[in-house]
């Protein structure tokens, strides 16, 4: 999947559209995406790190590198109110 990851700006992020499905399907997978959250979460917060996001929309899979403003049990926030679906994730580095 790495071959072909769009990288684009978090403002394109709204005009996005995403699917209602789950991009992992396992448990573990999903645990140890939803730590990596709250971490970045934490290093946007405390140290003004911004973390790398692979998600997918409707057309495939993109990345951004952007600061974590919040988290809830299906979003992710960023600046400007932008939110990216927490099942539409792949990774977070």
């Amino acid at each position: 999947m790495n071959d072909h990851i769009q990288s684009i700006e978090k403002e394109q992020i709204k005009h996005l559209h995403f699917p209602h499905k789950e991009v992992l399907s396992d448990k573990r997978s999903k645990r140890d995406r939803y730590r990596k959250l709250v971490r970045g979460l934490s290093l946007g917060n405390l140290e003004h790190l911004k973390v790398k996001i692979v998600f997918a929309d409707d057309e495939g899979a993109k990345k951004v590198e952007t600061t974590i403003w919040g988290i809830t049990d299906k979003s992710v926030i960023l600046k400007q109110s932008t939110i990216i679906p927490v099942e539409r994730i792949i990774s977070v580095n």
